[in-house]
């Protein structure tokens, strides 16, 4: 294996794939944790047990090294789960009952990589299996936190072939992803989701963006932009409904594939216009959610008060992550569409200014008003001076105009 990593690392270095490079060497560093295990690892020829865990996501390898007479002659490890959130103690202590209920060999001393919580009830525990006595210790220097050291690099290498495993396999779901699963308590992972957001200024130049992610990453080639027929003025009820009810009945007519998850951003409201869409369409099985942008709420049908979903979950981080890239793609179009509705109305109907130069005044000074109330010398900057002529001789004939 050392060799066939080996090989894999040079390999990766001559193609100047330097990131995949150094990932193998990393794995050939946790790797030769492996040969020491004959090694002579203390002087001190006390039985013990070396017990540390590594943890990423919602995973976790908890690993133990069993020293007899100053040598390491055995590991054992083992795979937890839903450890997100839970701190390294419980973690391990978790994982020291779980050991010691499977074997009877119960060492004098046991080394962990943290303190645990009850570790006068697991003393206790321990010393009566053992029938004499043991002690548990958490050491801050020496010898001692080396071999801790060397357990955990042990731990975090099988995490790493755990994580390799499964996307070898092709199944390999991302944590936030069933971490979502478990906070909106959906029967299937939702690895499609599916976002809307609707943006307009003043009620006008409505737009409406659809963003997709599939195993919580953007899929931007599935990307959709609406402009709002049916709506006039700023509803943005009416335009949920209206942008849902076009996206889903498409894609039945088209019979293609629906999402596992809806999501629109906004509260109770843009929530009860969307699920509206999906009864008519009778896609009432298709679950949907609103993730309010204040409190960062997350609403579901048919419940009163907001669901309640952990802070520090990452499946609300994927959430948030989804809605703001729904926003963003709606402000970006709905300025694309307002920018072309004002060259068209404003800057377009001066002789010589075109499309370009009006791009380029409207980066320069933000608005139409901006260009507006800007001096003769300033536009020249941007345009020259003969076409900065005509813009002020325009704006002026305009306020001429105005009733005054």
């Amino acid at each position: 294996v050392v060799q066939s990593l080996q090989q894999e690392m040079d390999q990766y270095s001559s193609m100047l794939k330097f990131e995949d490079a150094a990932r193998v060497r990393d794995r050939l560093r946790a790797l030769s944790v492996y040969s020491e295990k004959q090694k002579v690892v203390d002087a001190n020829l006390t039985d013990r047990d070396i017990i540390a865990v590594a943890s990423k996501a919602d995973d976790a390898c908890g690993v133990i090294f069993k020293v007899r007479e100053g040598k390491v002659l055995g590991s054992h490890h083992y795979y937890l789960s839903n450890v997100e959130g839970r701190e390294e103690a419980e973690v391990l202590e978790h994982l020291i009952e779980r050991h010691y209920l499977e074997i009877e060999d119960i060492p004098h001393e046991i080394i962990l990589s943290a303190p645990i919580v009850s570790q006068e009830i697991v003393l206790e525990w321990l010393r009566n299996k053992r029938g004499d006595f043991v002690t548990i210790e958490t050491p801050k220097a020496g010898e001692k936190v080396k071999m801790v050291g060397m357990v955990k690099r042990n731990a975090e290498f099988l995490l790493g072939e755990l994580e390799l495993h499964r996307l070898k396999r092709g199944d390999f779901v991302p944590h936030a992803v069933k971490s979502l699963q478990r906070d909106l308590r959906l029967s299937i992972l939702p690895r499609r989701i599916e976002c809307f957001d609707i943006s307009n200024t003043q009620g006008s130049d409505s737009v409406a963006s659809m963003v997709v992610f599939i195993d919580g990453k953007p899929r931007k080639s599935e990307y959709r932009k609406y402009r709002i027929r049916t709506v006039e003025g700023s509803d943005d009820f009416a335009s949920m409904k209206e942008v849902v009810q076009r996206r889903y009945a498409r894609l039945m007519a088209e019979e293609s594939p629906l999402p596992d998850l809806i999501v629109v951003d906004g509260g109770k409201g843009q929530l009860s216009s969307a699920v509206g869409s999906m009864s008519k369409l009778h896609l009432e099985t298709v679950p949907i959610i609103g993730l309010a942008k204040r409190l960062e709420e997350v609403f579901v049908p048919n419940e009163t008060e907001a669901r309640s979903v952990p802070r520090t979950s990452s499946g609300l981080r994927l959430l948030q992550q989804i809605r703001d890239e729904a926003h963003r793609f709606a402000i970006t179009f709905h300025r694309a569409i307002r920018t072309k509705r004002i060259l068209n109305t404003e800057l377009d109907l001066i002789g010589g200014v075109g499309k370009k130069r009006a791009t380029e005044l409207l980066e320069s000074f933000g608005s139409v008003q901006g260009v507006k109330f800007a001096t003769e010398e300033q536009i020249a900057e941007i345009v020259g001076s003969k076409i900065a002529a005509k813009i002020k001789e325009y704006f002026s004939e305009d306020a001429g105009e105005s009733p005054g």
